[in-house]
């Protein structure tokens, strides 16, 4: 009943199905795929290394493996043969890949770097233009601001010397009517002096002969 039992554990273990898989054939290899899991079975075809493979089915006890490769032709090969990984030469390839794309994106990088650095260096002096640009508006601005607070001042003592200038034109106005007031007094009070004069000189014209006659009568009495 054991020896069986054994048996039929051999049975399912030579024609256990497995979970379906991707395997590689291994590294620097030929590998001929067989109608059976033995190297006596005819051969279907040969495989080079790096192939991916489906796994179908894994004879544990004589470690062979059913596949399909990539054509859809199904057979056995070792499993010794078969590896989870791609071989070394995909990886270096791949490897290769990656590091080109990565120095292509170095490159760009690199470019975009001097790029910004260039557009930063350019913004750098345009804000020291901006800069000096603005101290000199500000400088401007405090000339203009002088000159407006001068601006004020100067209308303000143009308006105190416009009063001062009314004053004294009040006052010249003033003196000149004074003095055309006493220039008409002294005209008048020449002509009444000369009028005086006339009239004394009248009188004394009169009175003088009057005297001498006056005189003359004493002198015969």
């Amino acid at each position: 009943m054991k020896k069986i039992l054994s048996t039929l554990l051999v049975l399912l273990a030579i024609a256990l199905p497995v979970q379906s898989a991707t395997m590689y054939i291994d590294d620097k290899l030929r590998v001929n795929i067989r109608t059976g899991p033995e190297i006596s079975y005819r051969i279907l075809k040969s495989v080079v290394s790096g192939v991916k493979v489906q796994v179908l089915e894994t004879d544990e006890v004589r470690k062979w493996t059913k596949i399909r490769e990539p054509g859809g032709i199904q057979g056995w090969v070792p499993s010794r043969f078969l590896v989870s990984d791609p071989i070394a030469a995909q990886r270096l390839e791949k490897a290769l890949i990656t590091l080109k794309l990565l120095k292509e994106k170095s490159g760009t990088l690199g470019s975009a770097f001097e790029k910004v650095k260039s557009e930063n260096t350019q913004l750098k002096t345009d804000n020291e233009t901006l800069t000096r640009k603005n101290k000199s508006l500000a400088e401007q601005l405090d000339e203009i601001t002088a000159v407006s607070q001068n601006a004020v001042h100067l209308d303000n003592r143009n308006r105190e010397l416009q009063e001062l200038n009314q004053e004294l034109q009040n006052e010249i106005d003033k003196l000149e009517a004074d003095n055309q007031r006493l220039k008409d007094k002294s005209e008048t009070d020449l002509m009444l002096v000369g009028g005086g004069l006339v009239a004394l000189g009248a009188l004394i014209a009169i009175i003088v002969p009057m005297m001498k006659r006056t005189r003359k009568s004493d002198s015969w009495a």
